[in-house]
């Protein structure tokens, strides 16, 4: 890969690693795994980088990698997240630490989040993030009425989740 292209993955992935990171909350329960996760996402991403064209936004790019990454790492190994070897890749990135004690309310969400299965996990992480369900069904992979559909489902999920 050329160093133009190279600077362009670290410069937007450095801008956009907040994504990686509100995923890695989600789908791991204490910060080793997180980092791990954190650094698999980021090796998916260079890897598949080249074939990046551009038609999205990186931003939406990055979510369905990410995303997909997660969740097949999750469903491999339930608990265990197995990673690729950092210094095997030409670059470095520092990742900002994440504070996940922010408030109270925000971890009770998170944690009833945790009990959902890895789809609506994965759209209420992208409904979160005020992403509109034309980007949350491109993203998903499923028709903008499904992830409408799916949506109401899931906070009616949560709702029983928070207040039994």
């Amino acid at each position: 890969m050329n160093a133009t292209l190279e600077k362009e993955f670290i410069d937007n992935l450095t801008a956009h690693q907040k994504i990686a990171h509100k995923i890695c909350r989600l789908y791991t329960n204490d910060d080793s795994a997180h980092k791990d996760l954190f650094q698999e996402i980021t090796v998916q991403l260079w890897k598949a980088y080249p074939s990046f064209r551009g038609d999205a936004k990186f931003s939406t790019w990055m979510y369905r990698v990410a995303l997909n990454t997660a969740i097949t790492l999750y469903r491999k190994q339930k608990r265990r997240v197995k990673t690729t070897d950092i210094d095997a890749v030409n670059f470095k990135i520092k990742a900002d630490v994440y504070d996940d004690t922010i408030e109270e309310n925000l971890k009770l969400m998170y944690a009833a989040i945790k009990e959902l299965n890895d789809i609506d996990k994965a759209l209420v992480f992208l409904y979160l993030e005020d992403r509109n369900y034309k980007e949350i069904s491109a993203t998903l992979g499923i028709s903008e009425v499904n992830a409408r559909v799916k949506m109401n489902r899931v906070k009616t999920k949560l709702k029983k989740i928070l207040n039994p």
